[in-house]
């Protein structure tokens, strides 16, 4: 690779790539603090303790 490149796309990286990582961060703290959120996640946690098959959810069983 060029070093011309290189420095280029470390450059944007540097720059663009932290306020990108940023805003990530921040939507996925948002997303996990939002009202109503607490649910999802309780149901998520329950999943690896769920007795029941996929087949046997789907159903209602």
């Amino acid at each position: 690779m060029p070093t011309a490149l290189y420095d280029t796309l470390r450059h944007f990286a540097d720059s663009w790539g932290l306020l990108y990582m940023m805003a990530i961060f921040l939507a996925v703290v948002f997303f996990l603090v939002r009202p109503g959120a607490k649910a999802s996640a309780m149901a998520a946690a329950r999943i690896p303790l769920d007795d029941a098959t996929p087949r046997d959810r789907e159903a209602g069983r």
